[in-house]
């Protein structure tokens, strides 16, 4: 890469970006500047003299001045920004394990990495490559048969699979949502479910739960869990399955149940819930599925020790290394970490694999092949630098699992508890890595090329967020992609930062695929409040009259505001909708009186509801709590 005699600057040129400052181009004869005679020297100096030189010299002199570039110091600032000139390109990095050290007379030296060069050339032969490679896809193939397609398919369910929808989703007395009983279900879940959690609060009776997965009930002894429950985070609570390796189990529904109680076991904790709901279920001893264990980390071991392989013993040309980490790590989070769907959907895979590979081959020119074939005679550094961020980025989702920052989003920031304290900790890490790297550019003299577009990027992404109706997202795969390029040079600092932005972009694009930068609130929200008006209740804590006989009470609330194109009420009672329509009032006649009773109350807009209030709580001798303000 650095051996190349070339007088260009431009970065596409060759794998080295220009000459060292001291070398010396050889020139052929036909290269060799010819003589000056007299007659060349007058038009030389009649070209020097046009008015076209002389235009150029005055704007050079007025963009000069405009900017305080004749001013002593600015010049020197600018001077120093700028970098050497003619442009250099930095030394290989000396490999650490390729050393001699001096102590007076006597020398020490660590040659490691030629030792194992030597040991290993005999696996370098291409077509041994090409043959293990060839029976890896094989080994893979079968990997992900074991892994997703030996089940079957109508069995798979994903972490947050439930029986009940939140606030009025199942319909007027949950009919949408029926059966309620008399049914069993087969169900297969993915390993990890325990870490998948409810990104906002989610109202049951009278608490709020958020940012632990969902699970109401299972305390009794027949372990009877709500309807809404995550069945598969309540299978690991029950010890039906493991967390770290999914797992099969069956369900039977149980219909009315009263009383849900809570419940700890195997790292998770449930809710109680004092009152009666229309579904529930419990879980069999036993199951008809087989073949359910998720395969993952027995794929991530794979995988881990092929890469090394690739690295230390194979090590074919960098390119051909570079592109098989990136295959590799494509299906490995597609097929085995963190699929899309269960089964994978593999028409999505192939949909989402084509652009990657067009990303990444922009990666391999902007900044791969300037750094990892500065690494080729120490394999053992190389591995090092490369492999352990590599898989750090690729498992990204597990790898921040303990950062409270899920989407890059004001409201989640805002919201979570620690997130900004957490984001503030990274833009510093950040910070700091930029400032290095951008003292590293400079040292080549690059840094104004750089500086000229990551700022032309900045003004139009500062144009994007300014589009009505529309918010910016940065998603991890875009951020991996904006900071690659300024990872092209030669240290072993840009060798980590390539492996993990890398397998970052890797995680985002086959996980979630290339969603846009752009997002409408709507996007964003998930099942958030909507922020629309929120009714009252006339009946309050003052005016309950608990003399009255349980049978014969009725609750009231205020009518509809005018001109605001609410049509009607929708009332959920024990988080059951049961009652849709414009009436002003409901009786309680059809409840149970001695059982507390929770309601929650929103308009409604031509069948579709808005924000539910937060929750009046009725309790059996009489007592009647007033809803907090804000939704629910």
């Amino acid at each position: 890469m650095h051996g190349m005699a070339s007088s260009s600057t431009s970065r596409s040129d060759s794998s080295s970006r220009l000459t060292r400052v001291g070398e010396d181009s050889p020139h052929t004869d036909s290269e060799r500047p010819a003589k000056i005679t007299p007659e060349h020297s007058f038009e030389l100096e009649e070209a020097a003299l046009s008015p076209s030189a002389t235009g150029s010299k005055i704007w050079r002199r007025r963009l000069q001045r405009a900017f305080w570039l004749d001013h002593p110091r600015v010049r020197r600032i600018w001077l120093y920004i700028r970098g050497p000139r003619p442009k250099v390109d930095l030394p290989d990095p000396v490999p650490f394990l390729s050393l001699t050290f001096y102590a007076g007379h006597k020398t020490r030296s660590i040659a490691l990495e030629p030792a194992w060069i030597r040991l290993t050339r005999a696996f370098t032969n291409p077509w041994l490559f090409v043959v293990l490679a060839v029976g890896y896809i094989i080994g893979f193939a079968f990997f992900a048969r074991a892994q997703s397609f030996l089940t079957p398919p109508d069995s798979f369910i994903g972490c947050t699979a439930t029986y009940w929808a939140a606030n009025d989703g199942c319909g007027l007395d949950g009919e949408a949502c029926a059966p309620f009983d008399n049914a069993t279900f087969d169900f297969r879940c993915p390993a990890q479910c325990s870490s998948v959690v409810l990104q906002n609060p989610r109202t049951v009776g009278d608490e709020q739960v958020d940012f632990v997965p969902l699970i109401v009930g299972g305390g009794d002894e027949n372990r009877t869990y709500r309807g809404d429950s995550f069945i598969c985070a309540a299978a690991v609570q029950a010890g039906l399955i493991s967390n770290s390796k999914g797992g099969c189990a069956t369900l039977e529904l149980t219909g009315n149940f009263t009383n849900f109680l809570p419940y700890s076991a195997h790292g998770l904790t449930s809710i109680g819930f004092p009152t009666v709901f229309p579904l529930s279920f419990r879980f069999l001893p036993t199951t008809s599925l087989h073949s359910c264990s998720d395969l993952r980390n027995e794929a991530l071991a794979f995988n881990i020790i092929i890469t090394a392989l690739l690295f230390l013993v194979l090590r074919p040309k960098p390119i051909v290394l570079y592109w098989c980490l990136v295959c590799i790590g494509f299906w490995h989070v597609t097929l085995f970490s963190q699929p899309q769907a269960s089964p994978p959907p593999l028409d999505t895979a192939f949909q989402q694999f084509l652009p990657t590979l067009f990303v990444a081959y922009a990666f391999w020119r902007l900044a791969f092949r300037f750094v990892l074939p500065a690494f080729r005679r120490s394999p053992i550094e190389a591995s090092v630098w490369y492999l352990a961020p590599f898989w750090a980025g690729v498992l990204t989702n597990l790898t921040t699992d303990k950062i409270p920052i899920d989407r890059l989003v004001a409201s989640d920031i805002s919201s979570r508890p620690g997130a900004l304290t957490a984001l503030i900790i990274i833009v510093i890490i950040l910070l700091v890595i930029v400032i290095n790297q951008v003292r590293v550019i400079r040292k080549t003299g690059w840094l104004p090329w750089y500086l000229g577009w990551y700022i032309a990027g900045g003004l139009v992404t500062l144009v994007l967020s300014q589009l009505p109706g529309l918010e910016l997202r940065l998603h991890h795969y875009i951020l991996a992609m904006v900071l690659m390029p300024g990872t092209g040079f030669p240290t072993r600092l840009s060798a980590i930062y390539q492996g993990f932005l890398l397998g970052m972009f890797l995680n985002g694009v086959a996980a979630f695929g290339f969603d846009s930068i752009l997002q409408t609130p709507a996007d964003l929200r998930r099942d958030a409040p909507l922020g629309s008006d929120l009714p009252s209740f006339v009946t309050n804590s003052t005016n309950y009259n608990a003399s009255v006989p349980f049978l014969n009470q009725t609750i009231f609330w205020n009518p509809l505001p005018d001109g605001e194109g609410w049509d009607g009420f929708a009332l959920l009672v024990d988080d059951v909708e049961r009652y849709v329509g414009t009436a002003l009032n409901y009786s309680l006649a059809a409840l149970e009186p001695g059982l507390i009773h929770f309601f929650r109350l929103a308009f409604t807009s031509s069948g579709s509801s808005g924000d539910f209030t937060m929750p009046a709580t009725l309790y059996p001798n009489g007592t009647w709590v007033d809803p907090l303000p804000g939704p629910s």
